[in-house]
């Protein structure tokens, strides 16, 4: 039986968090890749980006495989500093001009080319094998998680503070924590609140810093939901001043829990940034988000887990599996088959639902991959929820 009563807690972490830059520059790359392979003239399903970053004190290496245009060092260094520079990083230890950019990119591998490849009667396959899954529910107008939602918005409102310069006081490195307590399956209260945020006036006090972040943490969160009884804990360790890769190093793909549902439901284990769309590690993650909404937007469930399994090179899914939590109104096993008829759901034929071949990548790397407003570019296109009458119709 569900648990109906209890605290769960989701964290979150800003865009100047040292894998947050990372995932910013790696999905940078991706997007160049794009943007510059339309220039040249080449098939846009051609391009392979496979992009890891690591950043250190003054120090960003970027390394993997690509296939596509022909890029020139200077052009990728560029793509990297500029993405610094706009994340908000001109500190002594590690600034967007000062910092040594390494490049040690290569080309994609023949022997995964061929899986991947079209050729003959055999269609494009998937980048890598693994398990994929999606998720939503109905406890945010997002169909997201609440605490992971709600993590998502303090850092975002903060940041758009910082970015306009109504708070100067604040660094671009920052986490956020929200633990709810849950009441007949529903978040009613924030109990706690755990906000680090880097300053960049050394003198700051914990207290100094309270003072600063909890206006927006209390505009944040849904009124009535942060009590008397919500305790706060904003920068515990009692000083935030030196943040970022200078602080602790980061790397490409190492907040997957965060760029997902928070815990709150499975994750596979691949990483979504530095990668184009022929990897499943991303596409068929964000179809299967897709198909979650979906299903709870058309009201067959309150709840509903999408997993979805691949092979490398081979086109199809393997398998697919949803869990509509004891919510469902409709037979799981119908519906499997319903989505299988609403979106081809092979490599190919996600990328071209989804609209994927396009530099839509950069702008996933913080506050989410999941929860946010389609975009007129085709951004976070994932999040639409144009399957609902097709739904109804065929897992009626």
């Amino acid at each position: 039986m569900t648990r109906k009563n209890y605290l769960f807690t989701s964290e979150s972490v800003s865009e100047g968090h040292p894998d947050k830059v990372c995932d910013r520059i790696s999905d940078e790359i991706v997007d160049l890749y794009f943007r510059e392979g339309v220039k040249a003239g080449i098939d846009p399903y051609q391009i392979r980006v496979a992009c890891e970053t690591l950043a250190t004190t003054n120090r960003v290496v970027i390394a993997g495989e690509t296939r596509g245009p022909e890029l020139s060092q200077t052009l990728i260094e560029q793509a990297a500093r500029e993405a610094i520079k706009d994340i908000g990083y001109e500190q002594d230890g590690f600034h967007w001009r000062n910092a040594k950019v390494e490049i040690l990119l290569h080309k994609q591998s023949a022997d995964i080319a061929q899986g991947v490849d079209a050729s003959g009667n055999k269609d494009e396959g998937a980048g890598d094998q693994g398990i994929m899954f999606g998720y939503a529910c109905r406890e945010t107008p997002e169909l997201m998680p609440a605490p992971l939602y709600y993590a998502h918005k303090i850092l975002h409102v903060l940041s758009e503070a910082r970015r306009s310069g109504k708070e100067k006081k604040l660094g671009p490195d920052a986490k956020s924590q929200v633990t709810l307590r849950y009441e007949n399956g529903s978040p009613v209260e924030a109990t706690q609140i755990v906000v680090s945020h880097q300053h960049v006036d050394e003198s700051l006090t914990s207290d100094d810093m309270l003072q600063i972040v909890r206006p927006y943490v209390e505009r944040s969160l849904p009124p009535g939901w942060i009590t008397g009884k919500t305790v706060w804990h904003v920068n515990p360790t009692g000083k935030f001043f030196i943040g970022g890769p200078d602080g602790d190093c980061g790397l490409t793909g190492r907040k997957i829990i965060v760029d997902t549902y928070g815990g709150a439901a499975p994750h596979g284990g691949g990483a979504f940034s530095g990668k184009d769309p022929t990897k499943v590690d991303r596409s068929a993650a964000y179809a299967a988000r897709y198909l979650a909404k979906n299903v709870v937007a058309a009201d067959l469930a309150d709840r509903c887990t999408i997993q979805l399994s691949y092979a490398i090179g081979v086109a199809k899914p393997l398998s697919i599996y949803a869990d509509l939590h004891d919510t469902g109104r409709v037979d799981p096993a119908k519906l499997e088959g319903a989505l299988m008829d609403v979106m081809n759901l092979s490599q190919r034929g996600i990328r071209e639902h989804l609209g994927l071949n396009r530099p839509i990548f950069a702008r996933t790397s913080a506050n989410g991959h999941f929860g946010r407003k389609p975009e007129a570019d085709g951004g976070f296109s994932w999040e639409k929820t144009d399957l609902v009458e097709n739904l109804r119709r065929l897992a009626a």
